[in-house]
């Protein structure tokens, strides 16, 4: 069987992302599991093939059709987007932001088109896109907007426990109202139909706790009594597979060993911490609703470390390996 293209956009340029892009396409793994397609400008990707000391042949396409995917060899579609006089690495530079969103939205191209069967994205910078006067905070509202996709879902995935989130960029306070029974249920069906589509359509969603013990019946807190356990109990009633509220402290746990095949988390750090501190580099994040496939390294540009060789790639090899995992159910 062929195996799956997955177009990695190179990120920022100034930043990891091209040191990571060119050490994972020489990796032997990511090699015997996926044809990838690079997308992103010549003259970076030579840069880092020199300062990775990597010996990768670069073979410039239009297509990913046209690729030569051979071992050692590094598929490129050449944006040709980057003036390297203007260019300065591990700096925040609106050119790198608009250049960023070239390679993603090319990508997403590729996708839409059913010529890749999935985009795994390396880091961008926020400053940097601010600066270029790309007016999206981030890559799931870059894919949001380019798909046509209303309010995507972030999911995690490490070591195969799945975390969704039901708030993700507001404050702790902005989090609290907005843990209400109808964005509960809502979030629950539409997560139900992420998993569908990836193919994980058995077994049963946790729902976490916000208050410590799950609020001990409004000793600390009412939103699991206001809230949380009756939006998991009209699921129930509907025919939903979920349970809970389930304690912070103890429902990633209990997913991690299979009692349930995924968490909604109520707000970014609760899932976010249990995730990346059980493995940090592993910690995959998979945008989902979208009629695209979309997986991704969840660390940033790391701009003090840039250009000297020492990224480690493990987490977009991990990226690219997932993407491979759930392509099957995207491809066109």
């Amino acid at each position: 069987m062929n195996k799956p293209i997955i177009a990695v956009p190179l990120g920022d340029p100034a930043g990891i992302g091209p040191e990571i892009a060119v050490k994972s396409a020489a990796n032997k793994q990511v090699f015997e599991s996926a044809r990838c397609v690079v997308v992103g400008d010549k003259k970076i990707i030579d840069d880092a093939i020199r300062f990775t000391k990597i010996p990768l042949k670069v073979n410039i396409i239009n297509h990913p059709k046209e690729g030569v995917y051979e071992e050692g060899v590094l598929n490129l579609i050449d944006l040709d987007n980057v003036n390297m006089e203007e260019f300065k690495i591990g700096e925040v530079n609106g050119m790198c932001g608009r250049a960023a969103f070239e390679y993603i939205k090319k990508s997403i191209e590729l996708a839409n088109k059913g010529e890749v069967a999935a985009v795994s994205t390396t880091p961008i910078n926020k400053e940097s896109l601010k600066a270029g006067n790309i007016n999206y905070i981030g890559h799931t509202e870059i894919f949001g907007a380019l798909t046509d996709t209303k309010d995507p879902l972030t999911m995690f995935e490490v070591h195969g426990m799945r975390v969704f989130f039901l708030t993700r960029h507001v404050s702790l306070r902005q989090a609290c109202d907005l843990i209400t029974k109808d964005r509960i249920k809502d979030y629950v069906k539409r997560c139900k139909e992420v998993l569908a589509k990836l193919g994980v359509a058995e077994g049963t969603m946790a729902v976490a706790g916000l208050n410590p013990h799950s609020g001990e019946h409004g000793l600390f807190g009412n939103e699991e009594v206001e809230h949380i356990t009756p939006a998991v109990e009209e699921l129930k009633a509907e025919g939903f597979d979920v349970a809970g509220p389930i304690g912070a402290d103890s429902v990633f746990h209990l997913a991690l060993k299979g009692r349930f095949n995924s968490v909604l988390s109520l707000y970014h750090d609760q899932g976010h911490i249990a995730t990346k501190t059980l493995d940090f580099e592993r910690t995959i994040a998979i945008t989902g609703g979208m009629p695209i496939l979309r997986t991704s390294v969840d660390h940033g540009t790391a701009m003090d470390i840039a250009g000297k060789g020492i990224a480690s790639e493990i987490s977009m090899v991990e990226a690219i390996l997932l993407g491979v995992k759930y392509s099957k159910n995207f491809i066109k």
